[in-house]
């Protein structure tokens, strides 16, 4: 019989190897996406967050360093890129409306981005967070490479504006919803670009689970909201920070 190999010696081995990031990212979005599937694709069962709760689950199990982890997670983490370019596609069959939708949208996304700014300035001033905290929280519902690097700017801790970056597009894919059917918002144009502003790429890709026109225009107010954050945060937080 041709011995079985032990799991911890499988482990030893990918923990040596940039293999080790890459197959625990997959297999834990693989699980995910079961665990999402069985739930009737329940927003509640958001598949990034069950897997990013089994990633963290592993290596804290297994002690591994998030640095070792990332060797490998590199790789998915390249492909943000070209996946961020091709949503370009479907909104490109979008330019019919985007004329005639124009001036909606740029006001949607001025309404939108400062609400997201400000509230989150001015909720965490007021419950005592320090400058640096604010920094890292004031540009959380821009895409995460772009808040990373915002925050870094205007001294705030990147690997937290991340966190944050994460939990606000999950909170809006599970919340979204329910939110826009409460406001009475039907339309799957404001839908989208509403959860593509407030929730960047998680919630373009629950936009993109409901329909392309809704994915088309949360790429759209994905994109738009982290070009007009990284021009605004810098300006705005000193002044917050003086009125509050």
């Amino acid at each position: 019989m041709i011995p079985v190999p032990h799991f911890g010696a499988i482990w030893v081995y990918l923990a040596g190897t940039p293999l080790l990031g890459l197959t625990l990212t997959l297999f834990a979005y693989l699980i995910a996406q079961r665990i999402y599937a069985a739930c009737r694709f329940n927003p509640l069962a958001n598949p990034v967050l069950i897997a990013v709760a089994i990633v963290v689950v592993v290596l804290e199990t297994s002690g591994t360093a998030y640095e070792t982890y990332f060797d490998g997670a590199q790789f998915v983490h390249f492909l943000l890129g070209p996946a961020t370019v091709a949503l370009a596609l479907p909104l490109y069959r979008q330019l019919p409306n985007l004329g005639r939708l124009a001036l909606p949208i740029f006001a949607s996304l001025a309404a939108g981005s400062l609400t997201a700014i400000v509230s989150a300035v001015s909720v965490a001033t007021l419950l005592g967070a320090s400058r640096q905290s604010i920094a890292s929280l004031a540009p959380k519902s821009a895409t995460t490479p772009i808040a990373m690097a915002v925050a870094k700017e205007i001294g705030g801790v990147p690997s937290l504006t991340a966190v944050l970056v994460i939990t606000t597009g999950v909170f809006g894919a599970v919340a979204a919803r329910g939110i826009l059917n409460l406001l009475h918002v039907t339309e799957v144009e404001a839908r989208g670009f509403a959860l593509g502003v407030a929730s960047h790429g998680i919630g373009t890709a629950r936009a993109f689970q409901v329909s392309e026109d809704m994915g088309a225009f949360a790429g759209l107010g994905m994109g738009l909201n982290g070009i007009f954050t990284a021009f605004v945060v810098p300006v705005l937080l000193p002044v917050l920070s003086r009125l509050l």
